[in-house]
């Protein structure tokens, strides 16, 4: 019996003790703080940005070829060369221009003979007039013989000088100073008027070739400023202005052909290279003045749409349930028209799971 009461006494103090214990302990639930990306309201600049290849190429490139055809009998030209305007770069073994011009010359000196017969013979007949011993019909016959032998002598004038520039379209001189990029004919080769035989770069500024398509053509205009890459120049953007720009389509490609002229010259930049020139199009009317915020940061119930607007309270951040009324959707969202004010932030991700009032924090 002795030794039961201890025990019963210790069990009840244990006991005691752990009730002690339970009563005061003070459980903290800590609050769940849901992490939210977000962005800063703001006007939309009403502009978009198209970008579109091309090919970098002189503003001026010349065809060169021959007015006449013959033999191709001096080639002067080799690519890469810089040429002087008039120096001589080809020449044409044109026979029959020259034997045109021969015969062309003794026409004339045949004309001239004749007018001058004419006109001693109309001297003539005025001295013999004027005594009385010729005829009115005969003078004035012979006025008529000597005006038509004159008109004769002008018209083989005229041919002289018409076959004397055929003769001289069997020679090709540089129409500007340049650089020859190409020659497509060799010597001995049969020339035939109008065919190109080499390709002078005759332009000191450079271009960007392209086409448009009709979807933006309205929304470009001249000496509208762009950005020029190429893949070339690794690391540089280059600024230039639209110089040209076709009011017709080119049935080749379907686009509106256009030229755009870089605003400095660079060496870097050689014709043929290729380039992407970006232009940023004013798609919105309303430029400056429009609020437009991801598709995604907009959610949808029975009331409407709505966003969820990141207030601050205090040291806490909270997210409040913010009605929307919106407009026009593109690839960059919506356009808020009325629900929102350039400046405040909106969550843009995990709508879902957001609720009304609750604490958030901001990645």
């Amino acid at each position: 019996m002795k030794l039961y009461r201890p025990f019963k006494k210790t069990t009840v103090l244990v006991t005691l003790l752990g009730m002690l214990a339970c009563g005061g302990e003070k459980q903290v639930k800590e609050e769940f703080v849901r992490p939210v990306e977000y962005i800063e309201v703001s006007y939309d600049n009403g502009g978009k940005e198209r970008s579109f290849s091309g090919t970098a190429r002189t503003e001026k490139i010349i065809n060169l070829s021959f007015r006449n055809t013959g033999i191709l009998m001096q080639l002067d030209m080799r690519l890469g060369q810089t040429v002087k305007k008039g120096q001589l770069l080809g020449k044409l073994d044109n026979v029959e221009s020259r034997l045109n011009y021969e015969r062309s010359v003794s026409e004339l000196n045949s004309a001239e003979s004749q007018m001058n017969t004419a006109k001693l013979s109309l001297d003539r007949f005025r001295v013999l007039y004027e005594k009385g011993s010729a005829s009115l019909t005969d003078f004035e016959s012979a006025k008529n013989s000597f005006k038509t032998a004159q008109q004769s002598y002008e018209s083989a004038k005229r041919s002289v000088s018409i076959q004397q520039e055929q003769v001289n379209y069997g020679y090709l001189y540089a129409p500007e100073d340049g650089v020859i990029t190409s020659v497509t004919a060799e010597v001995d080769e049969n020339i035939s008027p109008g065919q190109t035989v080499a390709v002078l770069n005759a332009g000191t500024e450079m271009q960007i070739a392209l086409g448009l398509p009709e979807s933006i053509i309205n929304e470009v205009h001249l000496d509208m400023p762009v950005r020029i890459t190429l893949p070339s120049v690794v690391d540089k953007t280059f600024m230039g202005r639209v110089t040209e720009l076709s009011p017709a389509v080119d049935n080749n490609t379907a686009t509106y052909p256009a030229r755009v002229k870089l605003d400095e010259a660079t060496e870097d930049i050689k014709t043929g290279m290729a380039a992407n020139v970006t232009f940023e199009l004013d798609e919105n009317k309303n430029k400056g003045n429009a609020i437009r915020i991801p598709a995604h940061a907009v959610g949808e119930d029975s009331s409407g749409r709505f966003v969820y607007v990141i207030v601050e309270e205090g040291e806490k951040s909270v997210v409040k349930k913010n009605p929307v009324k919106v407009g026009g959707l593109n690839s960059d969202g919506f356009e808020v028209v009325q629900g929102l004010k350039e400046g405040q932030r909106i969550a843009t991700a995990g709508l879902q799971t957001l609720l009304d009032g609750q604490h958030v924090s901001l990645q």
